[in-house]
């Protein structure tokens, strides 16, 4: 069993100063809180996995493909494996769950990965 809070969590990623800090990675799937200052630009790439975003706090839009989509808390918005996506106009700092199946990076091959 895991057990955490968004807290503590948040807490963490702030200690190393990355965007994203995984709190789980099992084979089947990965989850990581991934936060954005207000007006920040978004570095992400296409990831090999599925994922599912669920806005905690903030608002933004989320360019998904070629679609914009505006999402504030309690937005749930799922990104198929490679397709382009990335925050954008981030007008309240933004605080995310991000939940990756299977778990992030296991998709990649040794390669790509090493």
């Amino acid at each position: 069993m895991r057990h955490d809070t968004l807290a503590d969590i948040s807490q963490r990623r702030a200690q190393t100063g990355d965007l994203y800090h995984e709190f789980l990675h099992v084979p089947a799937m990965s989850a990581g809180l991934y936060e954005l200052a207000t007006g920040a630009e978004d570095p992400q790439e296409p990831h090999t996995e599925d994922e599912l975003y669920y806005v905690v706090a903030g608002r933004a839009t989320l360019l998904v493909g070629a679609e914009d989509v505006p999402v504030a808390a309690g937005s749930l918005v799922y990104v198929p494996a490679t397709v382009v996506h990335r925050f954008h106009d981030i007008t309240e700092a933004l605080s995310v769950l991000v939940f990756f199946a299977p778990a992030e990076y296991s998709q990649r091959s040794a390669e790509a990965v090493g």
